[in-house]
């Protein structure tokens, strides 16, 4: 039983890891509404409520990741 503990226990770090590493991406991407011209060497906005776009799939899965290794390590100290 310890090693399965141990193990639920790796498992929800690797999955935390892997979800705090989705979330960081998120965080340093570029917004849907920003445009970059190399031309003017300048950024434009084009905010219109319809088509923005405040969060990828990439953060969506990272965070429900970092939810799962929540879980699976509560579950693992109640099973310690």
């Amino acid at each position: 039983m310890a090693q399965f503990v141990t193990t639920l226990r790796l498992v929800g770090y690797a999955v935390g890891a892997l979800g705090a590493l989705f979330v960081f991406v998120e965080f340093f991407q570029q917004p849907s509404y920003l445009e970059y011209e190399p031309e003017f060497d300048s950024y434009t906005m084009n905010i219109s409520p319809s088509t923005v776009v405040e969060h990828t799939w990439i953060g969506r899965v990272g965070a429900l990741l970092v939810a799962l290794a929540f879980a699976i390590e509560f579950l693992a100290t109640f099973l310690a």
